[in-house]
């Protein structure tokens, strides 16, 4: 992960620890898109605790750096929720297009099919007929059965639609694919209310779930996709797709630390199982260059 390299690297290249290396690793983190706010708050905490530690050796320093990081990390993700995997829910895939936001909602059926859970798609995105098709042919890849609209229908109806039928043929998971029209915040806010309102109404016992996808490869512009969804809808978790390779893995600690939403997945890859549970230790082991 480029972020990660650059950041082990940076050390290397310093023999003593003084302003300009505390100003350089300001800058490198804003480069690895952790965001000047969260970047500047590690750096004068990092330069607290070198101070307090009596630590002159660039080797410690990097590990309590890491150690600040993961701290961040940790006081958002270690009380992530994960309830709707084990209850019937309904799991609403927000996010703009271009993101992978349909992509994502085909592989999160692929892997709750894999685990046994009983699979509905629902293409609620019915501004577009490619995502209607799109999400169709995740349906057919995964074996998960789908409900759609037509092209300009109402989104509401085609949610109502699938909750009925989900609750008479006692599906696991609805994972709805909605519409991403970010430009217009008030048509997206209305409709997101409209669709929430109908599964509070229709299936109050079910969990549900919001997830936010945005694409790593965009560095800060994915934090303020976030940020956004959140004004407009009660997001519950975050999807990044394209951190592999990204140079800009940072920003996974911009999201957590400044948004306080956990990431609950990431996209590895273009496989259909390459979209994988956030995993905190494993990031933090790409930092140390383990």
């Amino acid at each position: 992960m480029g972020f990660l390299r650059s950041l082990s690297d940076f050390f290397v290249g310093y023999e003593q620890i003084d302003d300009e290396f505390y100003e350089d690793l300001t800058d490198t983190l804003i480069m690895g898109d952790v965001g000047m706010q969260t970047a500047e708050e590690l750096a004068e905490e990092l330069k607290e605790r070198v101070k307090k530690e009596r630590v002159n050796d660039t080797e410690k320093a990097k590990k309590l750096l890491t150690d600040l990081m993961q701290e961040k990390l940790d006081a958002i993700s270690s009380d992530t929720d994960f309830a709707y995997e084990d209850n019937k829910s309904v799991v609403l895939v927000v996010g703009v297009n271009g993101v992978g936001k349909t992509t994502s909602a085909g592989k999160l059926a692929a892997r709750y099919r894999a685990l046994g859970r009983k699979v509905m798609l629902v293409a609620a995105d019915t501004f577009r007929a490619a995502a209607i098709e799109q999400l169709t042919s995740w349906a057919m890849k995964t074996g998960a059965d789908i409900v759609k609209g037509r092209e300009g229908g109402d989104p509401g109806s085609v949610i109502y639609d699938a909750i009925q039928s989900a609750k008479a043929r006692d599906y696991d998971m609805l994972i709805v694919d909605t519409a991403g029209r970010l430009h217009n915040k008030k048509n997206l806010m209305n409709e997101l209310a409209k669709i929430n309102q109908i599964i509070k109404s229709e299936y109050p016992e079910a969990v549900k779930e919001t997830l936010v996808v945005v694409d790593a490869s965009t560095g800060q512009n994915a934090k303020e996709q976030a940020k956004e969804f959140k004004e407009v809808t009660d997001v519950s978790g975050v999807v990044l797709t394209k951190l592999d390779g990204s140079a800009k893995g940072g920003i996974v600690i911009a999201i957590e630390n400044e948004l306080k939403i956990p990431v609950k997945f990431v996209g590895l890859g273009e496989g259909v199982s390459d979209l994988r549970r956030f995993d905190v230790g494993k990031f933090m082991s790409g930092v140390l260059g383990d």
